[in-house]
């Protein structure tokens, strides 16, 4: 195989090895570094002896995702406030990487362990088979089935009950920017869940709630006190946008912090929001010019 084939055969793979890695590790920039540690071992592997590069670059893409999980599960145990994915966003393909997975999704799979989520990801959104899955993961096929159906029933409940069309995201969306900025509490109130959830991911380097907040009542009173913060600060909006597969927006807050905000819609009301405030998870952002 020339060096033009090995080249050309990664090029394809590698949108795929992405968004396998970054559904594995809720980080774009962790999956990617995981990718170009994939193509490192392509490269350096006898190629002759390789019938099928997907299968063996996805291989090797989840089991070091495997073994990512394993320390990133001990940061996070100490990890401040709410743990968000990091955003993906890309305003050439919006919501292409994510169409298959949302948000709540992502962070249903933070619950299982490492061995599950793999085999979630494989089977049901990569569709995979098991014989793969089970030499990837070095467990027999009828155990990888075991680790699939254990994950499908833990992430059950985060699926949403109800789905919105994208025109009714976005405008959903819009309404929630403004009113959230503006502090129309009766606008907010008629948006807003009775059961609504706020998840805020500050990772304790931005002022951020450090525990959801639930219920409309309190969502109500933390947007009175922004209301009041907004208007000696105004928020910037860059552009509406599809995060992790959810309607929301970016915004610049004051001090120039970069933030998502991104809403889960229910029967054209918005049930939960998640607020990405934490900069490490932003740095790749900024670049996305306004819309």
């Amino acid at each position: 195989m020339s060096a033009a084939d090995t080249d050309a055969i990664f090029t394809g793979l590698r949108p795929g090895l992405i968004r396998l890695a970054y559904r594995m590790l809720g980080s774009v920039a962790d999956a990617e570094d995981i990718v170009q540690d994939a193509w490192l071992r392509w490269l350096s592997h006898e190629r002759s002896d390789v019938r099928e590069p997907a299968a063996f670059l996805r291989t090797i893409v989840t089991r070091l995702c495997v073994n990512e999980l394993k320390s990133a599960r001990r940061r996070r145990e100490t990890y401040i406030g709410p743990w968000l994915p990091e955003p993906f966003f890309d305003p050439e393909n919006e919501g292409e990487l994510t169409e298959d997975i949302t948000l709540p999704l992502m962070m249903a799979l933070e619950r299982l362990s490492p061995l599950e989520r793999a085999a979630f990801l494989l089977h049901d959104v990569f569709g995979v088979g098991f014989e793969e899955i089970s030499a990837a993961l070095g467990r027999d096929a009828a155990a990888c089935r075991k680790l699939a159906s254990r994950a499908r029933l833990h992430i059950h409940q985060a699926r949403p009950r109800f789905s919105a069309t994208k025109e009714e995201g976005r405008a959903l969306a819009a309404a929630f920017y403004t009113a959230s900025r503006t502090g129309d509490m009766q606008a907010l109130n008629g948006l807003l869940t009775k059961d609504v959830v706020i998840y805020t991911d500050g990772g304790g380097r931005i002022a951020a709630p450090t525990s959801p907040l639930t219920g409309i009542n309190a969502a109500l009173k933390f947007f009175r006190g922004l209301a009041r913060y907004f208007a000696r600060s105004p928020s910037r909006l860059v552009r509406y946008a599809t995060i992790d597969g959810l309607p929301g927006f970016i915004t610049i807050e004051a001090g120039g912090i970069v933030q998502t905000s991104a809403i889960l819609v229910n029967d054209g009301r918005i049930a939960a929001i998640y607020v990405t405030r934490n900069p490490e998870k932003l740095h790749h952002l900024p670049r996305c010019g306004p819309h």
